[in-house]
């Protein structure tokens, strides 16, 4: 019998409390390689993780970090990751975004040859870049993009001494050549991918409605971190124009994050308050179904790696809005599953009253969104795609 593959996963965030994009890509990929590869997740203790667990046969141990502002806590958590080297015993170590430099630091520094995968959804340079431009109203977010700028520059150096480098899109791979000077022979694609078991067509507004109200004609959803990049005072800012022509419109946000007051206040100065319903995190549970009830998904974020939002949209045959910027236009195919327009407040209203006026079209398009999503990004491709990897790094022991 061949034995499996050792893969030790580094990340900051515990996959299992978390459910952001890297999360769930790590969470999904080891649940389908469990025959394969033997996982071992070591993550920061956060919300309270600090005893080992098994989910789905994949072993995730804590890591002494903080939990007060991610660059912080990353930096705390590689510290702890490095104290650590000598009792993490693998075949290939792998890292996403920036939380294992520490680690290869001590790999290099003992002459371990052992393979090293940098795993980078959305690079850390274009994201910096994008954030300085967009509206930080308040100190933290200051202080943010200065850790960003400092963790760019860690992430280009880990991207010199990793064996090999995988990345979410071509967008985010052409990021790396241009911003790192990254050998594209490194680089490896491997989008993020979808639940379509989950994340489908189904009937269950009447049991959520009473969390975004009962009595409005059209939903718009938004999905995501409240982050600078992720460009909500857009969808804001559209709102005025949209509630114009169709006034029984509620906008229902999903996700939490540092510009969450200022979002809340922004929309009470723009004089739409009562047509947004902040809802903050809600269980994965939740999830599938306030999809379900929309009309409309919109992103108007200014920078993705790719987007799995976007996959989760299209999967429950909603159509998209969102800006023709970054790696959107790789998952969201342009007057075929949805509407992708230049960044700008009015285009995101016409977009959206667009289809608002249409429902044929609402509906057609959210049937060739979940063609779409079903026939390139599932989760079971993106898995058997890094097992490819995971075997082409082997070669490497």
């Amino acid at each position: 019998m061949k034995r499996k593959l050792k893969v030790a996963v580094f990340n900051t965030q515990p996959p299992h409390l978390y459910f952001g994009g890297v999360e769930r890509r790590i969470v999904e990929i080891a649940k389908r390689l469990v025959n394969e590869v033997d996982t071992t997740v070591y993550s920061g203790t956060k919300k309270g993780f600090n005893k080992s667990t098994v989910i789905s046969g994949t072993a995730i141990v804590p890591c002494f970090s903080t939990d007060v502002l991610y660059p912080l806590d990353n930096w705390v958590f590689n510290r702890s990751l490095s104290a650590m080297s000598v009792d993490i015993g693998a075949d290939i170590y792998e890292a996403h975004t920036v939380s294992g430099y520490g680690f290869l630091k001590v790999l290099k520094k003992q002459k371990n040859s052992k393979p090293f995968i940098q795993t980078i959804h959305g690079v850390l340079a274009d994201e910096y870049a994008q954030s300085v431009k967009s509206r930080s109203p308040s100190l933290r977010m200051k202080l943010s993009n200065v850790f960003m700028w400092h963790l760019a520059r860690i992430e280009k150096e880990a991207t010199k001494e990793a064996t090999l480098i995988v990345t979410v899109s071509r967008y985010s791979a052409k990021n790396l050549v241009q911003l790192y000077d990254v050998d594209e022979t490194k680089i490896r694609i491997v989008p993020n991918g979808v639940d379509h078991q989950r994340f489908k067509p189904a009937e269950y507004c009447e049991k959520v409605k009473d969390r975004i109200g009962e009595n409005n004609k059209h939903v718009i959803l938004f999905v995501g971190s409240l982050i600078p990049r992720k460009g909500l005072h857009f969808l804001i800012e559209a709102a005025k124009h949209i509630i114009k022509e169709n006034k029984d419109t509620k906008f229902v946000v999903v996700g939490d994050g540092p510009l969450k007051n200022h979002l809340i206040s922004y929309s009470k100065e723009q004089g739409v308050s009562d047509k947004f319903a902040f809802l903050g995190n809600v269980p994965e549970a939740m999830l599938h179904r306030l999809y379900n009830c929309a009309d409309v998904f919109a992103s108007p974020s200014i920078q993705e790696g790719q987007g799995i939002t976007l996959l989760e949209a299209q999967a429950t045959a909603k159509p998209v809005v969102a800006f023709n910027v970054s790696a959107i236009n790789e998952v969201v195919k342009n007057n075929e599953t949805g509407l992708l327009v230049k960044p700008d407040s009015y285009e995101l209203a016409n977009a959206i009253s667009r289809l608002l006026s249409d429902t044929s079209l609402r509906e057609k398009m959210g049937r060739s969104g979940r063609d779409f999503v079903s026939k390139h990004f599932s989760w079971d491709i993106c898995a058997q795609n890094m097992f490819q990897v995971y075997s082409e790094a082997a070669e490497w022991i």
